[in-house]
């Protein structure tokens, strides 16, 4: 009764997804058969002591602490809506505390693998080869997101004063600038482009082999295939150039709250990931130089 009455509540008041809805309703599922089996009859009933025997159940499992603490927040949300339309007198919730999840560390390119793919690698002298390689450079230059570089137009792109001009997150400009060695391949890119496509109906900069704009997995194949011939690192996508780019900094010395610029983050706990990776590069210097190490 009530697992329905809060799951009409999702589709017809929160307007939730289809599939956000099955989500909720799985885990309210095994949040009923677990109860039953604890001896519970109904699931408003549970308490906070109940709740941590379920939490703990689906720790013993392997359960990730991302999936635990997804279902816990479906649990919030239910017992939150149970007790603003007053079936029960306390949420159990509130005395539940979320399992601490590891953070997962960026994977990154070493600077003489980027290095080698750019300045050694023939991407060839054709239209698509002077593309995949402006593409590679810019990700790596300015480290900016996918989205951003498939929507980039031709005046964002400002070759006198060496910036980028990219719509973020939430709509939010950016200027990003770039080093003075990436304007001949820009150029070369452009003249290339102006060659083969002189009459472009759209004014976006990147373009497919027919003239489109840039969809999603038409770039992930380019910067893949690439990355394939410097790195063994299992993922080889454009957010890896992301991360590239920062560590690179980071470990160059750039500040942080400078390169929480550059990335469009909205906060500096977004950033703050990339330094476990130059902390660990630093213990591996300090072992290498000191002399007591």
């Amino acid at each position: 009764m009530y697992n329905d009455l809060f799951l009409k509540y999702l589709q017809f008041e929160k307007r939730f997804s289809v599939n956000t809805i099955k989500s909720y309703k799985v885990d309210l599922c095994q949040f009923t058969d677990f109860i039953i089996d604890y001896g519970e009859v109904e699931i408003h009933q549970a308490n906070d002591k109940t709740i941590r025997a379920w939490i703990v159940s689906l720790m013993e499992k392997d359960l990730s602490a991302v999936s635990v603490n997804r279902k816990i927040s479906t649990l919030k949300s239910f017992f939150k809506f149970l007790l603003r339309e007053g079936y029960v007198n306390t949420n159990p919730m509130d005395k539940i505390s979320s399992p601490k999840a590891s953070k997962r560390l960026p994977l990154f390119i070493e600077e003489k693998q980027i290095n080698n793919l750019i300045d050694d690698y023939s991407f060839g002298d054709d239209f698509s080869g002077t593309r995949n390689k402006t593409i590679i450079e810019m990700f790596y230059n300015t480290g900016m997101r996918l989205s951003e570089l498939i929507n980039l137009k031709n005046n964002s792109v400002d070759l006198y004063n060496n910036t980028v001009k990219v719509l973020g997150k939430r709509n939010k400009e950016r200027i990003i600038p770039f080093n003075s060695t990436f304007i001949e391949p820009l150029e070369k890119y452009i003249r290339f482009r102006d060659q083969e496509f002189n009459n472009l109906a759209h004014d976006y900069f990147f373009v497919t082999d027919k003239g489109n704009k840039l969809y999603e997995k038409f770039v992930y194949r380019i910067v893949n295939r690439y990355l394939s011939l410097v790195t063994t690192i299992e993922k080889k996508s454009p957010h890896i150039l992301r991360h590239t780019f920062a560590t690179h900094l980071l470990n160059r010395g750039a500040d942080l709250n400078a390169i929480k610029e550059l990335l469009g983050h909205a906060n500096l706990s977004a950033t703050q990931v990339y330094t476990h990776n130059t902390f660990k590069k630093l213990k591996t210097i300090y072992k290498q130089a000191h002399p007591r190490a």
